[in-house]
């Protein structure tokens, strides 16, 4: 996917039920998973492929200090006006240049499977932690062919961490709708 592709994505991102978290029923689905996984505010957490920060919105609401990435310039103007308290920069998930071993967590949805090289991307992220960080994913199989399966995903992430679940998200309250595809919460800790 091209930068100027999520460019012209930016302006109706949002419009999916599980990228602007509108409904109130799914953003509080997405909190309850989130919180669920995450250490207790104020952890510092690092949302890579952020896109308008949709994300980091609920997580700065809760008292967490969120640092988003993306390389989309347009999607980072829209995380910027959403959350004006929250730092964003321009760059590469795949190559994050955020300041190492700083983070209690690190979140991205839906970015890992478009990595040219996952297992590098996901070893360049575990070295943002700091000691005693996690690594939260979700991620998915889609219907239309794109994605990692679980079972790919679990095997990148066990290559730089030993603790790894790997939770089913089926639960149409996430998304908005019904799904017919894989999609799941990947955790994984030292």
């Amino acid at each position: 996917m091209t930068r100027e592709l999520w460019d012209r994505e930016a302006a109706t991102f949002d419009d999916e039920p599980d990228h602007g978290l509108a409904d109130p029923r799914t953003r509080a689905a997405w909190r309850e998973l989130l919180l669920g996984v995450i250490p207790s505010p104020p952890a510092r957490v690092a949302d890579l492929g952020c896109g308008t920060g949709t994300l980091t919105r609920l997580l700065v609401d809760e008292g967490y200090a969120v640092d988003g990435l993306d390389f989309s310039p347009a999607m980072i103007r829209q995380a910027r006006a959403k959350v004006p308290e929250a730092t964003f920069t321009i760059g590469d998930a795949a190559a994050p240049t955020l300041a190492p071993a700083t983070y209690d967590v690190v979140l991205s949805r839906h970015v890992l499977w478009a990595m040219p090289d996952p297992a590098a991307a996901f070893a360049r992220w575990v070295d943002l932690l700091a000691p005693g960080g996690v690594v939260v994913l979700v991620e998915g199989s889609w219907a239309t062919g794109a994605g990692l399966s679980a079972s790919e995903a679990e095997a990148v992430a066990r290559t730089r961490r030993t603790a790894v679940e790997v939770r089913q998200l089926p639960d149409a309250v996430l998304w908005g709708k019904e799904i017919a595809d894989e999609r799941y919460l990947l955790v994984a800790r030292s």
